[in-house]
C-alpha cells in the first residue's frame, strides 16, 4: 500500500505499453482527421475539363437557352392530371426570388390523402412533356406526423408526458408550407472521367454532334423543410398557401448541400428519431456557413479533451490506494446519476451513439465506487468473496467532512426535489409510474447535480489543501464546459438554459481560487497520511534490524 501523495514505481515495460497505446490512438486519429480535411477539400476545388482532350462534358446553360420554370401538383407520380401552379417565363438561373402562391387542395387530399409536386425547367414555350431536354424533381408537399403539439412535448425534458384523447399518437395529414428550389448556375465542364460520384444522381447527359451536354442540375432542398412549417390540415380548407424560393448555386455550394442532405437524412437508419434530425436540420440551415465550419472545428477539440478526461481519469482512479481528500459522496451521486440519466435514455429509445458512450461512462463510476468504498472481490472456488477495506484516522476525518457538507446541502436539495415531484405528480401525466420515477429522478438530477462539486469545495476547505486532486482532468472538464456554454450562447437556446449553463463554471473558478490560495500548502493533504507512512517505513527498518541481528 503507497500514500495518494507517493506514486508507485512503473516498470519500463508498463511504461511502453502506455506509451504505444497512446501514440496508437493519436496516429488514428490523425489519419480520421487527414481524410475529413481531403474530403473538404475534395468539395471546396474540382479539377475542370481541359477542353482541348476532347472528353469533356460541356453545360447546357452555357448556350444561353430561354428557359422557363414550371410547377404542378398531382395525387400520383404516373398520374397524367397535373395541376399547374405557378411557372416563370425566361426563367433567369442567376436571379434569386421568393413567392407565395395559393395550391387548390383536392377531397382526396383533404381526407387525409396526398399530394405531390413536380418542378420542371424546359425550353421557352415548350411543354415540359414535349421537351426531351426538360429536367424535373419531384417532392412531397403532405408530411403525415402525429400533431406538432406532441411532437413538441417529445423534445421537453417530461417528454413521456401523454396527451389526452383517443387519436392524440395517431399522425395525419400536414401541408408543407416551403418549397425550396436550388440549381447550379455556373458554367462548369466536367471531365468525363473523372466525375464526382454525388453529381451523377442529378446529371442528364446528350450529345449533340461530337460533343456531350448536361442538363441543368436541378435539386430540391429538403433540408429547409422544418417541422415549424408544417401546417396541420383542416378538411374545410380547399386551398393553402405555399413559399416558393429559388437561389442559383456555385458547383462548391450545390455538392455541399446534397452531401449534408444525404448524410443527416442517413441518420435514420442508426436510430435518429423524425424530432432529432429536425433539430440538425435547424443547426445545418439557420447557422452561419463560418460559424457552422467554427462550430466542427470546436466539436472536434470537444472529442479530444473528452478522451483525454476518459483516459486522465481512468489512470488516476487506477493509482488511487488512498482516499485522503476526496469525496465519497460526490462520486456515488455521480454513479446514481450517470446511471438515471441512461435508464432514461434507455427509455427514451436514443441511438446507439449516445447510448454507447452513457453506459460506458456509468460502467466507470462504479467502478469508481468500489475504489472509493475499498472493496475488493475475491473469486475461490467458483465463489465470489466481498472484502471492504478499512480506513485509517485519515480518511475517516475527510469521511466526517463529507457527511457535514452533505448533511447542509440536503436542507436545500430534499425539500426542493420532493415539491417538484409532488408538483409532476399532481399536474403532469406520464404513460407508467417506472416513467414517472425516471423523470422526476433526471429533473433533480439536471435541476440539482451540480451541487454535487460542493461537498469537494468543502473538503479541500478544512484540509487547506488541493494537493489530492487530479488537476489536468479538471482542467480538461472545464475546458469542455467551458465550449458547452459557449455554444449555449451563441446559439438560440432559451435565456433559463443559458443560466443554468455557467452553474459548473462557478465551482470550477472556486477550484482554482482554492488552487491558488493553498499553492503555498499544497503539500498539507500528505500530512494526513504521513502518520501511516512512517509507522510503515518504523516497522520496515525494525524488520530489518532484526533480519541482521539474526545473522
Amino acid at each position: 500500500m503507497f500514500p495518494s501523495c507517493y506514486s508507485k514505481p512503473t516498470s519500463t515495460k508498463d511504461l511502453f505499453k502506455r506509451t504505444y497505446l497512446a501514440k496508437l490512438l493519436l496516429g488514428v486519429f490523425v489519419v480520421y482527421l487527414s481524410h475529413t480535411c481531403w474530403v473538404i477539400y475534395s468539395f471546396l476545388y474540382t479539377k475542370p475539363c481541359d477542353r482541348d482532350k476532347g472528353d469533356c462534358i460541356s453545360s447546357y446553360l452555357a448556350e444561353r437557352h430561354n428557359l422557363q420554370l414550371s410547377i404542378f401538383s398531382c395525387l400520383k407520380l404516373d398520374d397524367s392530371e397535373l395541376n399547374l401552379i405557378t411557372k416563370i417565363d425566361d426563367f433567369d438561373i442567376h436571379s434569386n426570388f421568393e413567392r407565395v402562391v395559393n395550391v387548390s387542395l383536392p377531397l382526396a387530399t383533404r381526407n387525409n390523402g396526398t399530394l405531390h409536386t413536380m418542378v420542371f425547367v424546359h425550353k421557352f414555350g415548350v411543354s415540359p412533356l414535349q421537351d426531351s431536354q426538360q429536367v424535373h424533381r419531384v417532392a412531397h408537399l403532405i408530411t403525415y406526423m402525429v400533431p406538432k403539439e406532441t411532437l413538441r412535448s417529445h423534445t421537453e425534458l417530461h417528454n413521456n408526458q401523454t396527451v389526452t384523447g383517443p387519436q392524440a399518437d395517431r399522425p395525419i395529414s400536414h401541408w408543407r408550407s416551403r418549397l425550396t428550389l436550388n440549381m447550379m448556375s455556373e458554367d462548369f465542364n466536367f471531365n468525363r472521367g473523372n466525375l464526382p460520384s454525388d453529381i451523377r444522381h442529378y446529371m442528364r447527359v446528350f450529345q449533340e454532334e461530337n460533343r456531350m451536354i448536361y442538363l441543368p442540375l436541378l435539386h430540391i432542398d429538403e433540408l429547409s423543410a422544418r417541422v415549424k412549417d408544417l401546417m396541420e390540415i383542416n378538411g374545410s380548407l380547399t386551398e393553402l398557401p405555399l413559399t416558393i424560393s429559388y437561389k442559383g448555386l456555385s458547383l462548391r455550394q450545390f455538392r455541399f448541400w446534397i452531401h449534408m442532405q444525404d448524410v443527416i437524412f442517413s441518420l435514420k437508419h442508426f436510430g435518429f428519431t423524425d424530432v432529432n434530425i429536425d433539430e440538425i436540420k435547424g443547426v445545418v440551415v439557420d447557422t452561419n456557413v463560418y460559424l457552422l465550419a467554427f462550430t466542427a472545428l470546436a466539436t472536434v477539440f470537444h472529442f479530444i479533451f473528452e478522451f483525454l478526461v476518459f483516459k486522465n481519469d481512468i489512470s488516476f482512479w487506477r493509482t488511487k490506494q488512498n482516499m485522503v481528500g476526496m469525496s465519497r459522496k460526490a462520486v456515488l451521486w455521480r454513479c446514481f446519476s450517470t446511471i438515471v440519466i441512461f435508464l432514461k435514455k434507455l427509455e427514451e429509445q436514443s441511438s446507439v451513439f449516445v447510448l454507447i458512450p452513457v453506459g460506458m461512462g456509468a460502467i466507470i463510476e462504479v467502478w469508481k465506487v468500489k475504489k472509493v468504498s475499498k472493496i475488493k472481490l475475491q473469486w475461490r472456488t467458483s465463489r465470489s468473496i466481498c472484502h471492504v477495506g478499512k480506513f485509517d484516522e485519515s480518511e475517516r476525518k475527510t469521511a466526517q467532512y463529507d457527511i457535514q457538507a452533505m448533511k447542509c446541502l440536503s436542507y436545500l436539495v430534499y425539500p426542493l426535489s420532493i415539491s417538484g415531484a409532488i408538483f409532476s405528480l399532481v399536474y403532469l401525466r406520464y404513460k407508467s409510474y417506472y416513467s414517472l420515477l425516471i423523470n422526476n429522478l433526471v429533473s433533480g438530477i439536471y435541476a440539482f447535480g451540480f451541487l454535487s462539486m460542493g461537498p469537494q469545495v468543502f473538503i479541500n476547505f478544512k484540509l487547506r489543501s488541493v494537493g489530492h486532486l487530479k488537476w489536468n482532468v479538471l482542467m480538461y472538464k472545464a475546458v469542455n464546459t467551458f465550449l458547452n456554454d459557449a455554444f449555449a450562447c451563441i446559439f438560440n437556446t432559451h435565456p433559463c438554459h443559458q443560466l443554468t449553463c455557467f452553474r459548473d463554471d462557478i465551482f470550477f473558478i472556486i477550484y482554482l481560487y482554492q488552487k491558488r490560495l493553498y499553492s503555498k500548502t499544497k503539500s498539507r493533504g500528505c500530512e494526513y497520511v504521513s502518520t501511516h507512512f512512517n509507522h510503515r517505513k518504523k516497522k520496515l527498518n525494525d524488520d530489518w534490524n532484526l533480519h541482521q541481528l539474526t545473522e
